[in-house]
């Protein structure tokens, strides 16, 4: 796959870092926040970080 796959897959995975971020931020400003999901979002920011170090990797950088 070529170098612009790559950037394109970075590109994707940080913006939905962000959003997982948006959500978080969202949710622990409830006067109940749900800690499960948080969690959750938590570890899905995680698997796409490791796919963007995959990505970076791949580009040679």
């Amino acid at each position: 796959m070529g170098n612009k796959h790559y950037k394109k897959a970075i590109h994707s995975l940080q913006k939905r870092i962000d959003e997982h971020l948006e959500k978080i931020r969202i949710e622990e400003a409830k006067d109940s926040p749900n800690h499960g999901l948080i969690e959750h979002w938590r570890k899905e920011i995680l698997a796409f970080e490791k796919g963007i170090t995959k990505a970076t990797k791949r580009l040679g950088k």
